[in-house]
């Protein structure tokens, strides 16, 4: 399937994607405030700038895009048709790259949970947050 879009707007809408305060890191970091949840947010003294830190519980919550971070099995990633080299080799190094990440924090003794937006969705959502609160609580 081609591509419906010119590609000044298709540079026009990646333009517009951001990488903090997205939608699914927004649902995440309210429902943990409601909960009682204190955090720090994006804080980049850490590796990966985690999108929520928890100190007291010695937590990190990364909030994956389906698409940016690869995720693989997922009804809502689909490869681009376009470009697949470039694209393909970019999603494989920011996948890679959050796995050594995640390793190094691992071994700084720090809790790592990674949510990914595809759990956020529908009804499996609001099941996912109570998992994610006991996650945090029961390590």
């Amino acid at each position: 399937m081609a591509d419906n879009r010119s590609p000044q707007a298709r540079s026009y809408n990646m333009s517009r994607i951001r990488s903090t305060n997205t939608k699914p890191e927004e649902v995440v970091r309210k429902y943990l405030f409601a909960k009682g949840f204190r955090y720090r947010k994006n804080d980049r003294r850490y590796l990966g700038k985690p999108d929520i830190v928890l100190p007291k519980h010695r937590t990190m919550v990364f909030v994956h895009g389906c698409f940016w971070h690869y995720h693989e099995n997922c009804p809502h990633f689909v490869m681009p048709k376009s470009n697949v080299e470039f694209w393909q080799s970019k999603l494989e190094g920011n996948r890679n790259r959050d796995k050594k990440n995640i390793q190094k924090l691992r071994a700084a003794k720090w809790r790592v949970i990674v949510v990914w937006e595809c759990e956020l969705k529908g009804i499996t959502g609001e099941a996912r947050l109570e998992s994610l609160i006991n996650e945090i609580l029961n390590p």
